[in-house]
């Protein structure tokens, strides 16, 4: 915990409920006041170290609510680690992140956890937290469930699609959703009909498609807004909350905000990818596309308004990056020559601050709504609130001095994530992370990294505080 008091003056502070010239005053690694600039009380304020703010944004840390670091697939593993992944992320905003541990099917939940905990321990830049993805429904993994909610790993993540590795049919669904409603957890699901884009995938292959584009050929909006409905009914009969992750489609949107409509609670979250990229991507010639592609996967540009309307509405509540990167050279290249074969994933986690900072820019949300999406409304859906996604007495100090004006252009040249591309590459955006705090610590400090493996701390989570 950081010791040293800390002063950031003159800069325009931002949450998600207003914004205010005010300075901030950090004392062990918490704010301990803030103040409007040149009053009585700002100018009485001393400290071991200040920071000046002047004509910069001064917002709480990005809060990742959907990240896959070390995480197997296909074969191979994403490429970044939580050393790397988390200073990645600081690099780009964000101080918490919320990674999935993965229960393997045989096993239990407390298995998995263990396994996600030993690869995390003394790895981190920022702080961390874990969902549980639950593989194999049973007896036993319904009572462990209860067990990890109060231990404070309070949301748990089951799949539509991927039949045969982590898919759930309806009935363990529904039975998961039951133990949530009573048990207070949050059911976060991959909306995707596995089985009808299996049937798709071995008719494309049959046909010789067989290039990245048909990735997302297959996987259909229609089918991921089919695995939608079907999901937020299964919710209604067992009373449960439902959180639809990595909502990529028009057509998902539509069942989601129905479901809004009638009072819900059924919340979804999108990812900068289905945004900012599309199925021109995918389609990029020779075996390039690979790069692109990922579960949901890009759908043709034509959705994203519709993505950005529903996160103007708050029909989609939280932006995150499922982040889980594959090199091209080497893990991308797995799948030449079969779509199914290349490992889904993109990278992201450095970007998403800087990306939806653009969306303000670009006129599709406020600048409070850049900071509900990215951080406070992540913290309060997954029980981390006001600790995090916030800046308030009381708070922890993650802090971000953001200038709105710098100009960069993304690239793997620039990146801190490990993996040898970038999805964004050329990119211009408008607006630069220049220091980040965490817990009062400065782990950027104009534009170095200052940081170190195992200042992030675990943070265990308490149930979603963002119901109806």
């Amino acid at each position: 915990m950081s010791t040293v008091r800390t002063l950031i003056r003159n800069g325009l502070v931002i949450t998600a409920a207003d914004e205010t010239h005010a300075d901030i005053l950090i004392e062990d690694g918490r704010i301990a006041a803030l103040a409007a600039h040149g009053t009585a009380v700002a100018q009485s304020w001393t400290a071991d170290r200040t920071i000046d703010a002047t004509g910069k944004y001064v917002i709480p840390g990005g809060v990742d609510a959907h990240t896959h670091l070390d995480f197997p697939f296909g074969g191979t593993f994403s490429s970044d680690d939580f050393e790397s992944g988390t200073r990645a992320a600081a690099w780009g905003g964000t101080t918490t992140i919320v990674d999935f541990a993965v229960q393997t099917v045989g096993h239990g939940l407390r298995e998995g956890l263990d396994a996600w905990h030993a690869k995390a321990d003394g790895r981190c830049a920022i702080d961390y937290a874990f969902h549980m993805i639950v593989s194999d429904v049973n007896d036993h993994s319904l009572k462990e469930m209860d067990l990890l909610v109060e231990e404070g790993v309070t949301s748990f993540k089951l799949f539509m699609a991927y039949p045969g590795v982590l898919y759930s049919d309806d009935g363990r669904i529904l039975r998961a959703m039951q133990r949530a409603s009573v048990n207070g957890g949050l059911i976060m699901m991959h909306a995707e009909n596995g089985i009808a884009i299996d049937v798709l995938i071995e008719q494309a292959l049959a046909r010789g498609e067989t290039d990245p584009r048909f990735h997302g050929e297959v996987r259909k909006a229609l089918l991921e807004a089919e695995a939608t409905h079907r999901a937020i009914q299964l919710a209604r009969v067992a009373g449960a909350p439902l959180y639809v992750v990595h909502v990529s489609a028009e057509e998902a949107v539509a069942e989601i905000t129905a479901a809004r409509d009638k009072g819900l609670d059924v919340f979804g979250e999108t990812c900068p990818q289905y945004l900012f990229l599309s199925t021109d991507n995918l389609a990029e010639p020779g075996f390039e596309g690979a790069k692109y592609v990922c579960s949901t996967p890009l759908r043709p540009r034509e959705h994203q308004a519709a993505l950005w309307r529903a996160l103007r509405t708050n029909d989609l509540q939280v932006v995150s990056t499922d982040h889980c990167p594959f090199c091209f050279a080497g893990q991308k290249e797995l799948g030449r020559g079969d779509f199914s074969r290349i490992p889904n994933g993109l990278p992201g986690i450095e970007n998403r601050m800087d990306l939806l900072h653009q969306g303000v820019v670009d006129g599709h949300i406020s600048r409070r709504r850049w900071i509900e999406i990215a951080c406070a409304t992540p913290a309060r859906m997954l029980g981390l609130y006001p600790k995090k996604g916030t800046i308030a007495p009381g708070a922890d100090a993650d802090v971000v001095i953001y200038d709105p004006h710098a100009e960069q252009t993304l690239s793997v040249e620039t990146h801190h994530m490990n993996v040898d591309y970038s999805a964004y590459e050329g990119r211009r955006v408008t607006g630069q992370v220049e220091t980040v705090l965490s817990r009062g610590e400065v782990v950027i400090d104009r534009r170095a990294f200052t940081g170190r493996a195992g200042h992030g701390l675990y943070t265990p989570r308490s149930t979603c505080q963002y119901l109806n």
